[in-house]
């Protein structure tokens, strides 16, 4: 299946801003995530579909889905 990914602010530093990718039928969220590199503990805001999702969502085909870091500031 097909997934677009977009990654955002500090995700994207090394690697893509937005990439079309192959996975296995019943990919999941976290899945995606390991295979990226990204620390879990750094998760902020995790989309499907303009939709928040938990780490455990399966991905279906055609998904977009979006990650972004946790965001400091005051």
């Amino acid at each position: 299946m097909k997934v677009i990914v977009k990654l955002f602010a500090s995700f994207r530093t090394g690697r893509f801003v937005i990439e079309e990718r192959a996975y296995p039928d019943g990919t999941t969220v976290g899945r995606v995530v390991e295979e990226l590199g990204l620390p879990e503990q750094e998760l902020g805001i995790m989309l499907v579909n303009s939709r928040h999702v938990k780490l455990d969502h399966q991905l279906a085909d055609n998904d977009t889905l979006a990650l972004f870091p946790l965001l400091g500031g005051g």
